[in-house]
């Protein structure tokens, strides 16, 4: 298990155990976190679950692969150090502590 900090738009902390294996989109989706909508349902389609990664953690992460840099063009306001889909994210043990923000909204 990893514990993610997921944090709402309006400053809200969910924290939360997610299993290695899952992806952090899984982890909020199971968790019923609100602000992660995933319409696509993980298969990198669209953007619905974009977040903003904190600092401390981007250079943690595998980097992004082109289908995601894609998708993340249509994004609302990417950041590009910062935004992720999480549905593109592995949950790991390296992982645990990692906290995500929530954009304004998901388009």
């Amino acid at each position: 298990m990893a514990k993610i900090t997921y944090v709402e738009w309006g400053g809200r902390e969910h924290v939360v155990d997610v299993p290695v294996g899952l992806t952090v989109m899984e982890g909020a989706r199971d968790n019923a976190i609100p602000g992660i909508e995933a319409d696509c349902g993980g298969a990198c389609a669209c953007s619905t679950c974009h977040v903003y990664v904190d600092p401390a953690w981007t250079d943690r992460l595998p980097p992004k692969d082109m289908m995601e840099e894609d998708m993340l063009d249509f994004a609302y306001e990417p950041d590009p150090a910062r935004s992720r889909l999480t549905c593109q994210i592995k949950v790991t043990e390296e992982l645990d502590g990692l906290k995500v923000f929530m954009p304004e909204k998901q388009i």
